[in-house]
């Protein structure tokens, strides 16, 4: 796309004797906009077109997003294209994931910590998804790897943040100021954001900011967005804008619509149980099939050992009613137990639930789920923040507040309402393959 075109042009340019015109180039654009491509043609140039073999390194906001991105994202795009000759290996394994090519560069996935770079050298370094970093850790990890590179670089790319995202906050501002002092070396900044007075509604402001919109996005894609979206996540992924971390996930005029009808769920129920990572409180909630899409949370105590009696008991009481957990989750390791003690387990793995997430979220804006009110549930969803791995989220925890309320009733709402009833079914089958079909 042009936008990807001008970075590359100017970002890549060369000085007389050789070495890169801008020692840093950051980028920040909206989401969907095209970033992996982009991020994957400095990649490429930087390993192709240098006499010498040349050593990238390839970081997002954990060590797993950063896996996860060069081999499922960026490495099908290059073996797709017609450089796929040039490279020699994909290495996939767990902790050497790295693309090797034929003239001796490779790029390497490296841990978002400090200590990383320790012992290498780098020619490229790269920080995606940099509004997740609270400090400098990544750049301190490649920046000394750099040193005794004269062309090397480090290309930081990224979505707007929050007041929380202390290092791209840092980039933006000295970007924007070496643009407007007319500095043409050392740092190249390229930023497409609405201005702050713009209207999100207005097309005319989609058009202003989102260098994607026309190529690769419609504004059908957008608007659906501005309706499913709360403002301030709308702001920061489409329009590039700066928010408050503070800022409610979930608009409390939309939770209040939701909790406003005191109904229980009936018909099949379908129930879920959630864990806390600290295992300092869990949480069942239940969702029925019967009339309008009903959620409610059952229990919800401190610690985890009265999670199998209170399961058994539920079961008892509805016989063959699944039990939703989340497979990777803090409470898996109960599943063994559960179904010992002949509990219908679903297993729902992890792009299972953040389907589940954005599913009771759209419910929750479009009115199509009443939720019975629970003083957990309801600080829970004051709290909630979206953790992203990719164009993908699932409800994240802020500050260590306990939303195990809320991610039970997601579960069991998903259940109910986009999964499929089931006869009870010996223990030692997974109920609910296809679920995740």
């Amino acid at each position: 796309m042009p936008w990807q075109r001008m970075v590359a042009d100017v970002g890549l340019e060369l000085l007389p004797d050789g070495r890169p015109a801008y020692r840093e180039v950051v980028v920040t654009v909206p989401r969907q906009s095209g970033k992996t491509t982009l991020v994957l043609t400095f990649e490429i140039q930087r390993a192709l077109a240098w006499d010498t073999p040349q050593k990238i390194a390839y970081t997002a906001q954990t060590g797993s997003d950063a896996r996860k991105k060069l081999i499922d994202d960026q490495a099908p795009i290059l073996s797709a294209s017609k450089l796929r000759a040039a490279v020699s290996r994909v290495h996939r394994a767990q902790g050497n994931e790295s693309i090797q090519f034929k003239g001796g560069s490779r790029i390497d996935v490296l841990a978002s910590s400090e200590s990383a770079g320790h012992g290498k050298t780098i020619d490229l370094g790269v920080i995606d998804e940099a509004f997740a970093d609270v400090d400098d850790r990544r750049e301190q990890a490649l920046l000394p790897a750099m040193a005794t590179r004269a062309a090397a670089q480090i290309l930081v790319v990224s979505t707007a943040g929050t007041d929380a995202s202390v290092y791209l906050r840092r980039k933006v501002d000295a970007g924007r100021s070496a643009v407007e002092r007319g500095l043409d070396t050392g740092i190249a900044f390229f930023e497409w954001s609405a201005e702050e007075n713009a209207d999100p509604d207005d097309p005319a402001t989609w058009w202003s900011c989102m260098p994607a919109l026309g190529h690769t996005i419609t504004e059908d894609v957008v608007r659906h967005a501005r309706l499913t979206m709360s403002d301030g996540d709308f702001r920061r992924s489409m329009l590039n804008q700066w928010t408050s971390s503070e800022e409610r996930l979930i608009p409390a005029a939309i939770w209040d619509v939701a909790c406003s009808v005191d109904a229980a769920p009936r018909g099949d129920l379908f129930f879920a149980l959630d864990v806390n990572p600290e295992r300092s409180a869990a949480a069942f909630a239940v969702a029925g099939t019967d009339g309008s899409p009903t959620v409610e949370v059952v229990d919800h105590r401190p610690g985890v050992s009265w999670a199998l009696d209170r399961a058994f008991e539920l079961m008892e009481r509805w016989p063959g009613s699944p039990l939703a957990i989340d497979a990777r989750g803090p409470a898996a390791p109960l599943i063994p137990d559960l179904r010992r003690g002949g509990v219908t387990v679903v297993e729902l793995q992890p792009a299972t639930v953040s389907q589940a997430c954005g599913v009771l979220f759209d419910d929750l804006v479009d009115s199509k789920v009443a939720v019975r009110r629970h003083g957990g549930l309801d600080k829970a969803a004051h709290a909630v923040t979206r953790q992203f791995s990719g164009d993908a989220w699932r409800f994240a925890r802020r500050d260590g507040t306990d939303i195990t309320p809320l991610m039970a009733v997601t579960l069991a709402h998903w259940c109910a309402t986009r999964g499929r009833p089931v006869s009870p079914v010996p223990a030692i089958v997974d109920a609910w393959s296809l679920l995740d079909a």
